[in-house]
């Protein structure tokens, strides 16, 4: 019998590793990033106070393009970045879920720094 990887259960792994050394503060919050197969989502989240400070996703109504592709994970980017900044955030650590730093996550994260936000 061929055992096949559970590739969700190995990435949650991999996330509650990274989150065990990982810590959003209010002066530097957490960009956490969830990408599901036709969407992706982006939050800054200061963990200290347990509250989400900026939002964004391709599910918003004033988003367009199809959320499932590289464009769409860049300008889901600038967009929390956008937000971030006109809140007086420009420092934050990236959470990226326990996803490789490949596709869209990488395309999110530079989208996210050409917005404004240092990581």
């Amino acid at each position: 019998m061929v055992n096949k990887i559970d590739s969700n259960k190995a990435r949650l792994k991999r996330h509650v590793r990274v989150r065990n050394k990982i810590n959003g503060t209010a002066e530097r919050p957490r960009l956490s990033v969830f990408r599901s197969a036709k969407n992706i989502y982006a939050q800054i989240i200061d963990d200290k106070a347990g509250v989400t400070l900026v939002s964004a996703s391709s599910l918003e109504k004033s988003f367009t393009e199809k959320g499932s592709d590289k464009a769409a994970a860049r300008a889901i980017g600038k967009l929390v970045a956008e937000r971030a900044v006109e809140k007086g955030i420009t420092a934050v650590v990236f959470d990226r879920s326990g996803y490789l730093y490949h596709g869209r996550i990488k395309e999110l994260a530079e989208g996210a720094r050409e917005g404004g936000l240092n990581f």
